[in-house]
């Protein structure tokens, strides 16, 4: 009968040994055994931790470089922002400066839109007739001779510029006396053609060449290229000179127009025919 007993309680007396056995364990927290235990399982937490702590700093780092980008990309715009007003600051001193510089009335002009692709390329200006601008008035910048104006409105002017196969201005090589008309072929943006200059004295790369006083509509002595090299013309008694222009055409911003037109008299002179 007892020994029946036994067997039903054995496992119930087993379990209560146990966690008596696990109660005192708990409760002597200062046994070398249970130090142990714990210094176990501090290094397991702790490399567990470390784990997920560098998976953190991970996510972290990804967070901070995005944002250091950002930061990044809004410092250089910025920086570009200011290098752009300080050299446009540094353009409209140049520009003022040669406002006062010239002998002729000018009105400063600022360049809204222009053509660059085409045989016959236009600039816009943002001034017209109310600020005195007129058709036939040369546009000049810093640099040199920009083209001249074709077409005015009340408050916008329409300017052919020197890379436009019409445009024509009567030139002079300095030093010397040799004349000639300077005109675009349409071929090559980067040069125009100085012609109709006689082989009466040496003519070489690296002269100035300038606007004459024939011009009528621009001040004679204002830079319209250098001689980038000198040709004979098969038979003739002509050079065949190719010019670097002085003024950068696509990078112009603001300009002037000169207030000088050719007089009624000449114009209505030169347009006679010889018979």
């Amino acid at each position: 009968m007892n020994t029946q007993l036994w067997y039903r309680i054995r496992d119930w007396v087993l379990l209560f040994t146990l966690l008596l056995a696990s109660t005192v364990t708990l409760v002597s927290r200062n046994e070398p055994v249970v130090l142990g235990l714990r210094s176990v399982s501090l290094q397991v937490a702790g490399g567990v931790e470390r784990r997920l702590a560098w998976v953190g700093d991970y996510v972290s780092a990804l967070e901070e470089n995005n944002r250091l980008r950002s930061q990044n990309v809004q410092l250089s715009s910025e920086v570009a922002r200011t290098r752009e007003a300080l050299q446009e600051n540094n353009r409209l001193k140049t520009l003022l400066a040669l406002g006062d510089s010239l002998e002729y009335p000018t009105v400063p002009a600022k360049i809204i839109s222009r053509d660059i692709n085409r045989q016959q390329n236009f600039i816009t200006l943002n001034v017209g007739r109310s600020d005195g601008v007129d058709v036939g008035m040369g546009v000049v910048d810093q640099d040199g001779i920009i083209g001249r104006v074709v077409l005015a409105s009340q408050d916008f002017a329409r300017v052919m510029p020197f890379l436009h196969t019409d445009f024509r201005v009567a030139a002079r090589i300095v030093p010397g006396r040799s004349e000639g008309i300077v005109r675009w072929t349409g071929t090559d943006a980067r040069f125009l053609s100085l012609e109709h200059v006689l082989k009466t004295e040496p003519v070489a790369a690296g002269q100035l060449v300038v606007t004459s006083a024939s011009s009528g509509t621009f001040q004679p002595g204002y830079p319209v290229g250098v001689i980038d090299s000198v040709g004979a013309l098969p038979g003739r008694n002509e050079y065949f000179i190719r010019i670097t222009p002085a003024a950068t055409y696509a990078s112009a911003d603001y300009v002037f127009v000169v207030q000088s037109l050719p007089s009624s008299e000449q114009l209505e002179l030169e347009s006679t025919p010889v018979q």
